[in-house]
């Protein structure tokens, strides 16, 4: 009884292979299949037949820059002195030969102050003064004249000014005064050159309004009978 029916069932089978042989044939199935598996298989790809260029190193000097900036220089970051404000800078000038400075003895220097003093309590009291002895960065080289701190955070602006310089003939100068530093910077050197200030003068400033001041001399070499005393 097992025989027949596995005879049965192989020509089943067979019988089915060959029908679907035949509709594969009809409807040419099978050499739809070999196109496909032909076109489906890669390529070799044209990139690899492109010989590259060798790429250049990269200049780390050149920046990206913008478009709106192209066409400018590009910027330098080298560190550069900064000019203190208000001093004017020199051009093509060769530095000043400090080698022949004269310095005022002790003495003398003294006698200076003393005369200056004695001025200086003379002046009225409603205009606050003080007696500045001159030394050789004031008159030379640098040109910095520092006033005293509790006089300008007492009487003077608060903010960079310019504040006029007048002498006892009346002639003025401008000088720019700066409180952070407390002193005058730019138009100084010319007031000290212009009186030929020397190390050991005495000065005599007297803040006669908010931004002028009334300046009086006494020489380091000048006679006690001088006629600026």
């Amino acid at each position: 009884m097992v025989a027949p029916k596995k005879i049965n069932y192989e020509e089943s089978r067979l019988k089915r292979l060959e029908e679907n042989k035949k509709r594969m044939e009809e409807l040419k199935l099978t050499a739809l299949a070999q196109s496909l598996r032909t076109a489906s298989s890669p390529k070799p790809s044209p990139m690899k037949k492109v010989k590259r260029t060798p790429r250049k190193p990269l200049d780390l000097s050149a920046v990206r820059r913008s478009n709106r900036v192209a066409d400018k220089p590009p910027a330098s970051y080298k560190e550069v002195p900064i000019e203190p404000l208000g001093r004017r800078r020199s051009y093509g000038k060769s530095a000043r030969d400090l080698s022949n400075r004269v310095y005022a003895s002790h003495e003398d220097r003294e006698y200076a102050s003393e005369r200056a003093e004695e001025l200086h309590s003379s002046l009225q009291p409603d205009f606050p003064s003080f007696v500045k002895p001159m030394l050789q960065s004031h008159v030379s080289g640098g040109f910095w004249l520092g006033l005293p701190v509790h006089f300008c955070k007492s009487h003077l602006p608060k903010r960079d000014e310019i504040m006029t310089l007048v002498d006892e003939d009346g002639d003025e100068w401008q000088t720019k005064y700066l409180p952070r530093k407390t002193g005058l910077s730019g138009g100084w050197k010319g007031f000290a050159e212009d009186h030929k200030l020397v190390d050991g003068d005495a000065l005599v400033f007297q803040l006669i309004k908010l931004t002028v001041f009334k300046v009086y001399i006494i020489r380091v070499n000048q006679a006690e009978d001088g006629d600026e005393a």
